[in-house]
């Protein structure tokens, strides 16, 4: 059996993380960034997708790497990431 080319190993660290093959890279790296941003401010989905106005079910898909989170959803994540407070005081 031959094995699929790995473009993205799993982070160790992240047991929800996942090996990614090259033509899912920019999906995965979208969905790590995603999954990481919100484990750092020590978010489940649940309160990351209410406190940030992001449905917890799209949430799921973005960090499970089953949808593509559009460019301003990334970007969105980014200020979330950089300014979270500020971010929740506004979509309050």
């Amino acid at each position: 059996m031959k094995k699929k080319p790995i473009a993205l190993p799993a982070d160790p660290a992240d047991a929800e993380d996942f090996d990614t093959p090259p033509e899912a890279l920019d999906r995965a790296q979208r969905a790590r960034l995603i999954r990481r941003t919100r484990t750092s401010l020590g978010l489940s989905q649940t309160e990351f997708a209410e406190r940030f106005r992001v449905p917890v079910g799209t949430l799921r898909d973005w960090e499970q790497a089953r949808a593509t989170p559009p460019d301003f959803a990334v970007a969105y994540v980014r200020v979330i990431g950089q300014h979270p407070d500020m971010v929740a005081s506004v979509v309050a």
